[in-house]
């Protein structure tokens, strides 16, 4: 079965989104940096950051993508959602101190796999997309 347009799944429909915010800290990163082994410079110094087109630090690109996650994981679906694929579009530095909006909208339901097509993207405080993608999700009931 294809996916149906007003397609409903455990009281989802296509259009349903939730949302989160959360303000990126040295900390974060420096925390995300030590997770990952991610040590870039870009990321942690400075005075190597003052002369890249950045300017100042930028946090990782996959800490905000790590933010969809989160969204995905708690709120929409929620708990127990398999996560089956990602694509991501980075399209502007987080820089530390940005609170970045996190938005996951449903996209297409295809009732029979459980599965679910989702539009995501962060935007940062000056209501500028920072990353956008889709996500293909599963329902783990």
């Amino acid at each position: 079965m294809e996916t149906v347009e007003n397609a409903e799944l455990r009281g989802m429909r296509v259009g349903d989104e939730a949302f989160d915010e959360k303000t990126i800290t040295k900390e974060d990163v420096e925390t995300f940096a030590k997770v990952t082994g991610d040590h870039n410079p870009v990321h942690l110094d400075e005075d190597y950051a003052k002369d890249t087109i950045f300017k100042k630090c930028i946090a990782h690109g996959m800490l905000s993508a790590g933010l969809i996650s989160k969204v995905i994981g708690t709120q929409l679906p929620g708990h127990g959602t398999i996560y089956l694929g990602q694509t991501l579009n980075f399209k502007k530095p987080v820089y530390i101190g940005d609170t970045i909006t996190t938005v996951v909208a449903i996209k297409k339901i295809n009732v029979e796999k459980k599965f679910l097509t989702l539009n995501t993207y962060c935007k940062n405080q000056k209501g500028k997309v920072v990353l956008d993608g889709e996500a293909t999700v599963m329902i783990n009931d």
